[in-house]
C-alpha cells in the first residue's frame, strides 16, 4: 500500500472520529449541544441543580419543575443547547410503536394516589401520554390507566410510563361478547347486572362510562361481532354463541333483570307472571325464528316447538328433539292378571300464543313431558287395561285408541297444549298367553281345513256320480241314434227296391211297344224275344224279391239288436241310478231336447203327499203324451 492510499483511508476513518470527538469533548462539554435523531426521543436525567429547588416532593420520582432526578420533560428530535454533559445525562429512546390490530396499555409509575375503591387511574389531558408533565400536573393517577393508546408511533417517557402491548378484542360472527367491568358503582340491590349505559362506544370510552354512572360487574349490554379497543384491565369479555331459534320454534324469554312489570296473563292464569318485553319475568311476546344476541347470564330463552311434536313411549325409538329420551314402553296389567307391554305415540301442538303460558307454568319443555304427559298417558293406559282382559284389549285396539285421544286431549287443554292424536303401537302380550292363543288358532284353522277337505270329498263323490250318469247318458244317446240310423237305412232300401221295380216295369212296357212295332217282322223271332224277355223279367223280379227279403231281414235283425242293446243299457242305467231317477232323467232329456211345455196354462192344486200325489201322476202322464207325440213317425204334419 503506497502513501496515497494510506492518506485516503486515514481521512475516511479520521474525519468521523474527529467529528465524534468534537461533539463529545468540545460541543457537548463546552457548549452543552445535544442532537436527538429523528427516530428517537431524549430522556433527561438531571444530576444536580445549581440554583433553586433541589429535592423532589415526597412520593414523586419525576421532576416537573427543574428538580434533580428523572425529568418528566423529554427531548423530541432536534438540536438542543445548554445540556452540559456534566449536569445532564441524555438517554436516547426509540419511539413507542403500537402495531395495527393491537393497543397499548399504560402503567404510570408516578402521579397521585388512586381514589379509594378505584383500580384504574382516570384519563387526564396529556396528548396520549406523550406529555408527561401535563399528566402529572393535571392530576394523573399512579398505576394502571383507563385510557389506552391506539396503533401508531408515540414519544412516550418510559421513566414515567410502562407500555404493555396487547391484541384488540375480536368478536367473531354469530357470537356475542358478555361484558364484566372491573370499575364502577356497585350494583343496586336485587339486581344481577348493571343497567345499560349510553354513550361509551361499546365500553371503549371507560371514563365516559364511569361518568354516566356505569356499574361494576356483569353488564346487561352486550357487544356484537367486530373489533374493539377494549382495555382488558377494565373489561373482561366472555364470548358466547348467538341464540338461534330454528324454523318451527319460538323462543320464550325469561328475563332476570328489569323492572317488575304488570302481569298480562289474566286472572284465570295463576301459574306465574307474564310481562311485557324488557321487564323482569316471562315475556308475553316470544321470539320468532332467527338469531338473537342474548345475554345468557341475565336472561334465558326456552325453545318451544310450534309444529306438531311426536313423543314416543317406546324403548327402541326416540325423536330428534330428545324430549322423549327418558320415556319407555308402558307396562300394564289386564283384568285377568296378565302383564303386557304396549308402545304409545302422542302428538301434541303448542300454539305460538300459548308458548309463554306453558313456560311460565312448567319452566321448560322437559318439565311439561315429565310432569304432565308421562303420568297422564301412562296412568290412562294402565287404568284402561285393568278394565279388560288381554284378548279383549287386543280386539278393541281401534276403539281404545280413539278413547285415549279424546281423554288425553281434554287433559292437555287444561295445560294450554293441544292433543292432536294418540296412537297405540306394538302390543306385546305375555309369551305364555301368546302360545295358548297360537295353539288355539292353529286348532281352529285345522278344523276349518278338515271341514273343507270333507266338503271336497263330498263334491268329488257327487262329481263321480254325475260323471257316471253322463257316461250312461252318452251310451243311451248313441243307442237312440243307432235306431234312427237303422230306420233311415231301411226306409232307403224300401224306396230303392220300389224304384228298381218301377224301372223294370217301364222297361217291360217299352220292350212290349217295341215288339208291337216289330209285329210285322218275323213272328218266330218275336215269340223268341218275348219268351226271352219274359224269362228275363221273371229272373229280375225274383232277384228283386230276394233282395228285398234279405234287406228286410237284415234291417229287422239290426233293429232287434239295437232294441236289445237299448234294453240292456236301460236295465243297467236303472240298476245304477234307480228306477225313479232314470225315469226323471229321461223325462228331463225329452223336455230339454223337444221343448215340451210342461206347465199347463191353468193348474188346479189339490192335496197330496208330495211327489206321490195325484198332481204328480197327471204331470207324468202329460209328459209321456208329449214325448210320444214327438217321436219320429208320430209328429203332426
Amino acid at each position: 500500500m503506497d502513501t496515497h492510499d494510506l492518506i485516503k483511508w486515514g481521512l475516511i476513518i479520521g474525519i468521523p472520529l474527529f467529528v465524534l470527538l468534537l461533539y463529545k469533548f468540545i460541543l457537548r462539554v463546552f457548549l452543552g449541544v445535544v442532537i436527538v435523531p429523528e427516530d428517537r426521543i431524549g430522556l433527561v436525567t438531571k444530576k444536580f441543580v445549581l440554583l433553586g429547588k433541589q429535592e423532589l416532593p415526597e412520593g414523586r420520582i419525576l421532576a416537573t419543575d427543574g428538580e434533580a432526578g428523572y425529568q418528566a420533560q423529554t427531548l423530541p428530535p432536534g438540536l438542543y443547547f445548554a445540556k452540559w454533559i456534566w449536569q445532564y445525562d441524555i438517554t436516547f429512546q426509540p419511539f413507542t410503536i403500537i402495531p395495527t390490530g393491537q393497543l397499548g396499555l399504560v402503567l404510570a409509575k408516578d402521579g397521585a394516589e388512586l381514589e379509594t375503591g378505584s383500580v384504574l387511574g382516570k384519563k387526564v389531558p396529556c396528548d396520549s401520554f406523550q406529555d408527561a408533565v401535563a399528566f402529572l400536573k393535571n392530576g394523573g393517577r399512579k398505576g394502571r390507566q383507563t385510557a389506552i393508546i391506539t396503533p401508531g408511533s408515540y414519544r412516550i417517557n418510559t421513566f414515567l410510563f410502562s407500555i404493555e402491548i396487547t391484541d384488540m378484542t375480536m368478536i367473531p360472527e354469530n357470537a356475542v361478547g358478555i361484558v364484566n367491568t372491573q370499575e364502577g358503582k356497585p350494583l343496586e340491590e336485587g339486581q344481577i347486572a348493571g343497567k345499560v349505559i349510553e354513550g361509551h362506544n361499546k365500553f371503549q370510552d371507560i371514563d365516559l362510562f364511569l361518568q354516566n354512572g356505569g356499574y361494576k360487574g356483569l353488564q346487561e349490554q352486550v357487544i356484537l361481532a367486530g373489533s374493539y379497543f377494549l382495555n382488558p384491565w377494565f373489561t373482561k369479555i366472555e364470548m358466547v354463541n348467538m341464540t338461534e331459534i330454528a324454523i318451527g320454534h319460538v323462543g320464550v324469554v325469561i328475563s332476570y333483570v328489569g323492572n317488575d312489570g304488570v302481569d298480562l296473563s289474566g286472572a284465570e292464569f295463576k301459574h306465574g307472571n307474564i310481562v311485557s318485553k324488557g321487564q323482569k319475568g316471562v315475556w308475553a311476546e316470544p321470539l320468532g325464528p332467527g338469531k338473537y344476541p342474548v345475554n345468557p347470564f341475565i336472561m334465558k330463552v326456552e325453545l318451544v316447538p310450534t309444529t306438531n311434536l311426536v313423543l314416543n313411549w317406546a324403548n327402541a325409538r326416540s325423536e330428534s328433539h330428545q324430549l322423549d329420551k327418558h320415556l319407555s314402553t308402558i307396562t300394564v296389567r289386564s283384568k285377568d292378571g296378565f302383564p303386557f307391554n304396549l308402545d304409545v305415540s302422542q302428538i301434541i301442538h303448542i300454539p305460538t300464543t300459548e308458548a309463554p303460558k306453558v313456560i311460565a307454568r312448567f319452566g321448560n319443555m322437559n318439565n311439561l313431558v315429565s310432569q304432565v304427559l308421562e303420568p297422564t298417558i301412562g296412568n290412562y293406559f294402565r287404568n284402561s287395561a285393568q278394565d279388560s282382559d288381554v284378548i279383549a284389549f287386543l280386539g278393541t285396539r281401534k276403539e281404545r285408541q280413539e278413547s285415549a285421544r279424546l281423554h288425553i286431549g281434554r287433559v292437555l287443554d287444561q295445560y294450554n297444549v293441544n292433543g292432536v292424536d294418540t296412537l297405540i303401537g306394538d302390543i306385546v302380550p305375555p309369551e305364555s298367553l301368546m302360545k295358548t292363543l297360537t295353539d288355539r288358532k292353529i286348532a281352529e284353522e285345522q278344523k276349518v281345513t278338515y271341514e273343507t277337505e270333507m266338503k271336497a270329498q263330498e263334491t268329488r263323490q257327487t262329481l263321480e256320480k254325475e260323471t257316471a250318469i253322463a257316461d250312461i247318458q252318452k251310451e243311451i244317446v248313441k243307442a237312440d241314434q243307432g235306431v234312427l240310423i237303422a230306420e233311415r237305412i231301411a226306409d232307403a232300401s224300401v224306396k230303392k227296391a220300389t224304384g228298381e221295380a218301377n224301372s223294370v216295369r217301364l222297361q217291360s212296357t217299352a220292350e212290349a211297344d217295341r215288339l208291337r212295332l216289330l209285329a210285322n217282322g218275323d213272328a218266330e223271332k218275336i215269340r223268341v224275344l218275348a219268351k226271352a224277355n219274359a224269362e228275363q223279367i221273371e229272373l229280375l223280379a225274383r232277384a228283386n224279391a230276394e233282395q228285398i227279403t234279405l234287406t228286410g231281414n237284415a234291417e229287422a235283425e239290426k233293429i232287434l239288436a239295437i232294441g236289445k242293446s237299448n234294453a240292456e243299457s236301460y236295465k243297467l242305467s236303472v240298476e245304477a241310478m234307480g228306477g225313479n231317477n232314470f225315469t226323471q232323467l229321461k223325462v228331463m232329456e225329452a223336455i230339454g231336447t223337444q221343448n215340451i211345455k210342461i206347465m199347463p196354462d191353468i193348474l188346479i192344486g189339490g192335496g197330496g203327499d208330495g211327489a206321490n200325489g195325484p198332481i204328480s201322476g197327471l204331470l207324468g202322464l202329460k209328459l209321456l203324451e208329449e214325448i210320444a207325440k214327438r217321436k219320429p213317425g208320430n209328429e203332426e204334419q
